[in-house]
């Protein structure tokens, strides 16, 4: 389904959120949102948590260990998010912009694949299992909830992360999927700091989804979510 999405796209950034914090202001602004709303990119890093997806199946949770597990609305199964790991919530009418479920996860694909070409690495989809893939190891998570013709929730993206997490799930219920990182596949001088990610994304996903490439400074989002996001 061709596609031409609005070219107003607002950027909020967060530090460090907790999981719940970040799914209530996703939903509050997905129910409250117009039909002249700007479509949001919400740029975040988790503390540690297991999250389960709305089919996820307990069996995929190994050994949590102390590590909370919070049952999510998204799709999919079992994910980790922590610290070093970038994740972009995408706040989308896709009513509005024409797409379906479909396009929208091969779009979003699409530019993190794009990402990585840029520090050299050939980044693979599949159509059997959404997300990115570097040699058959995932370097990328999607999960996604559609409510009202609007999405929310979007992708996680391993940079720097202590991996040693996901040995205790099955990641996104594959049993032995291995998973992978930015840091260990590019050389160690590259510059890997969240901003310098984010804006190399952030140009990627604005390509894939036609929105104006200018992007602006992003909008700092408090910790408790009760900032106002206006749009003037």
């Amino acid at each position: 389904m061709s596609a031409v999405a609005p070219a107003q796209l607002q950027v909020w950034r967060s530090e460090q959120l907790e999981y719940a914090s970040a799914w209530q202001e996703m939903r509050r602004y997905t129910d409250t949102r117009s039909a002249v709303s700007p479509d949001v990119l919400w740029w975040l890093e988790h503390a540690s948590v297991f999250t389960q997806g709305q089919a996820g199946k307990p069996e995929h949770l190994l050994d949590p260990g102390g590590i909370p597990v919070v049952q999510s609305d998204r799709g999919g199964q079992v994910t980790w998010h922590g610290p070093g790991q970038l994740v972009g919530y995408l706040l989308l009418d896709l009513r509005r912009a024409g797409l379906g479920v479909r396009e929208l996860v091969d779009r979003i694909e699409a530019a993190v694949i794009g990402l990585l070409a840029t520090f050299g690495i050939q980044g693979q989809s599949r159509r059997d299992a959404p997300g990115v893939y570097v040699d058959g190891a995932k370097i990328a998570a999607l999960g996604l909830r559609v409510r009202k013709g609007c999405s929310y929730h979007g992708l996680s993206l391993n940079v720097t992360p202590d991996l040693g997490a996901f040995a205790r799930i099955n990641p996104c219920g594959q049993a032995g999927l291995a998973v992978t990182r930015l840091a260990d596949l590019v050389p160690r001088t590259t510059d890997l700091s969240r901003r310098t990610v984010e804006i190399l994304l952030e140009a990627e996903l604005r390509r894939v989804f036609g929105y104006d490439e200018a992007p602006g400074l992003p909008r700092d989002v408090a910790p408790d979510c009760q900032h106002e996001h206006s749009t003037a």
